[in-house]
């Protein structure tokens, strides 16, 4: 058996672990961030559950954290008084940035782990199945139900020979991956790390690599459990934690590839796809302005200290502003002590808190026109808070020798020389800012401050649509083209009708307008291609349109979490049978789709009228069994309510 199948029979509550098949797991761990977080509460609060119904529990704040009026400290007030009520951990403002934290504190080889963003996998470096949903998944599997998803097919990625470090790095592993596959190549799969390679990474290392396992689409991304995360275990003070999983001699895989990393050369990600992949040297001489480093996919320990040492005795460049956002606090508190914190801050860097910052546009936002290097995940136009920059993605030591010369400059190639840190054998303990679970859930009152509203519900789904295609987009639109994070919008996560209003507010500022009054009409429909919903795992992206009225999403394929998504808010998710059904629709058109339930339940083949043209074609909706009571009942909210009460 290989990793995945090993990890998943442990787990299974139902299905066979073949690939295309349903399958219903046992889940260890759920773990939730403010941003997605306060509507998960909100949502299990619905439910009617007294506690979690799950081992562990986490509540982390670390997208939110600007506090300019009452909305944000609100919402970490309303997500520490739901985490004592219900039985969860809380993660307080400060103490990092959730996966850096679940993998220093929390996460076990072999468990099953679901989280409310989408780079959730970076606990994979663990030997842990780790997954991004929904906050409605979430919610539904913490009051106790299995998580059911279609088994995904099993690809090997062999790691063979040894890294050049310190100027190569994990970072440059999976922008040469995504470089091959592109952000639709990992769709339906989960990526099994190993070779001999892959035992020389750490598990930080190991980290940076699942958690950019996402921008490839997969549903997540693991590495053995092995002599290397025992000792990560241990220097953590976890070491009871640990257990080998490796993959058997005669494990099969769908399919196989293989990485040479004596080959590998610095990497960086153009804008504005983290697939848009060329070696350094190709762009050298290029002028830049901003670099950041940090983010969930690159701020632990070694890579600090690494950054630190580059910028020891130097300074940032007179034209570049540096920006640096160690994970964890207890990552700003080693490097605070080993003094790479004062060597940073000599150089120039201007030292953010342990939070997702500048990644999700927080804060650290480019000029206009100006170019960005960073070591975060993503690069989509406009998600650093400014459409017209440009964002490139970089290891953290590529990055800080461009934050030193000012230019694009591949690092061996330049007078820079940086210095190659192991990970240490003891971290510094400090949980103060962990709070474990109420000993007395009972007497703990949820407080909800006045931005907080009730989780809109839709009513079971409607027999017909008859209603106006709102928008028609391209390839690979992001949760971010749906909906825009940003300090303006995040704020407004806890109250959907406000929220609504920014819905493809970056592609179309007058959509939430005309779907408000088409809604007043039956309802409106969108219309996309290839990979639609990509990127974060943000339920605002369907929780948003569905209180607009939006009914139906047809597309050439969906991203999984975004589809997911969409069928627990009860919007149906359709795909063109035929690739030429795209032509056959324009922004404006009237589409007309009869006898929806009885095709929901039966062969999920709609015929479709454009009222407008004339033209008909075919669509289908591949749900399964599940799924398809999901979308009658109006989405997962419904279901689920009625599931527990049975149950009860």
């Amino acid at each position: 058996m290989n990793i995945v199948e090993k990890i998943f029979s442990s787990h299974l509550v139902y299905g066979e672990l073949r690939a295309g098949k349903p399958v219903g797991l046992k889940i260890d761990e759920v773990y939730t961030q403010d941003a997605t977080g306060t509507m998960t509460w909100l949502q299990f609060e619905a439910m009617c559950i007294d506690r979690v119904r799950v081992p562990l529990a986490v509540s982390y704040i670390d997208h939110n954290m600007i506090q300019s009026n009452y909305m944000n400290p609100d919402d970490h007030i309303f997500l520490q008084s739901a985490a004592a009520r219900f039985g969860a951990w809380f993660s307080k403002p400060g103490n990092g940035i959730c996966h850096q934290v679940n993998l220093e504190r929390f996460a076990r080889p072999g468990w099953i782990g679901l989280g409310t963003d989408s780079h959730t996998p970076t606990n994979g470096g663990m030997g842990m199945i780790a997954i991004g949903v929904g906050g409605l998944d979430a919610a539904t599997v913490m009051a106790g139900n299995p998580f059911e998803l279609t088994m995904p097919e099993v690809i090997l990625v062999r790691l063979k020979g040894k890294l050049r470090r310190p100027y190569v790095t994990a970072m440059d592993i999976i922008l040469e991956l995504l470089r091959r596959l592109s952000v639709k190549g990992g769709v339906g799969r989960i990526f099994e790390y190993g070779g001999e390679g892959a035992k020389d990474l750490n598990v930080t290392e190991r980290a940076t690599i699942t958690n950019m396992g996402a921008e490839l689409g997969a549903t997540t991304s693991v590495f053995p459990s092995d002599e290397n995360t025992r000792r990560f275990l241990n220097a953590q003070g976890r070491d009871a934690h640990w257990m080998e999983i490796v993959a058997d001699e005669d494990a099969g895989y769908t399919d196989v590839t293989e990485i040479d990393l004596d080959a590998l050369e610095p990497l960086v990600a153009q804008p504005h796809s983290p697939d848009a992949v060329v070696p350094i040297k190709e762009l050298a001489g290029t002028e830049v302005h901003q670099v950041c480093i940090g983010s969930c996919t690159n701020s632990s320990y070694q890579a600090m200290r690494t950054v630190a040492a580059i910028l020891m005795g130097r300074r940032v460049a007179e034209h570049v502003n540096l920006h640096i956002n160690p994970g964890s606090k207890q990552v700003y508190e080693m490097i605070a002590r080993d003094g790479s914190l004062a060597d940073m801050i000599a150089a120039g860097a201007r030292m953010l808190e342990s939070s997702c910052g500048p990644c999700i546009g927080m804060g650290g936002a480019p000029a206009t026109g100006h170019v960005s290097v960073r070591t975060y995940n993503r690069n989509f136009r406009g998600r650093c808070g400014n459409k017209d920059a440009y964002v490139y993605l970089a290891s953290p030591v590529s990055a800080a020798v461009m934050a030193v010369t000012g230019e694009m400059e591949a690092p061996g190639e330049s007078s820079i020389e940086a210095v190659l840190f192991e990970e240490p054998r003891e971290y510094m303990i400090n949980d103060n800012q962990l709070i474990p679970p109420s000993d007395k859930p009972a007497a703990e009152e949820i407080v909800k401050g006045p931005n907080i509203k009730e989780v809109p519900v839709k009513g079971p789904f409607a027999d017909a649509v008859h209603a106006e295609v709102l928008i028609k987009l391209g390839d690979n639109i992001t949760t971010d083209d749906i909906m825009p994070a940003g300090s303006a919008v995040l704020p407004f996560r806890s109250n959907i009708p406000a929220i609504s209003q920014y819905v493809f507010y970056n592609i179309d500022s007058s959509f939430s307008e005309r779907a408000l009054k088409a809604k007043a009409k039956g309802g409106g429909i969108i219309v996309g291609a290839e990979n639609y919903g990509q990127g974060s795992s943000r339920e605002h992206a369907a929780i948003a349109p569905m209180y607009l009225g939006l009914q139906v999403v047809i597309a050439k394929s969906f991203a999984r979490i975004h589809r997911s998504n969409l069928i627990n808010f009860g919007i149906l998710p359709l795909l063109f049978d035929e690739s030429s059904g795209f032509d056959r629709v324009k922004q404006g058109d009237h589409l007309r789709i009869d006898n929806i339930q009885d095709i929901i339940g039966g062969e999920q083949r709609y015929l479709v009228e454009n009222v407008t043209t004339g033209e008909r074609f075919i669509c289908i909706s591949n749900l399964n069994d599940r799924e398809r009571n999901i979308i009658k009942s109006g989405g997962l909210l419904s279901y689920a309510r009625r599931l527990c009460s049975s149950r009860d």
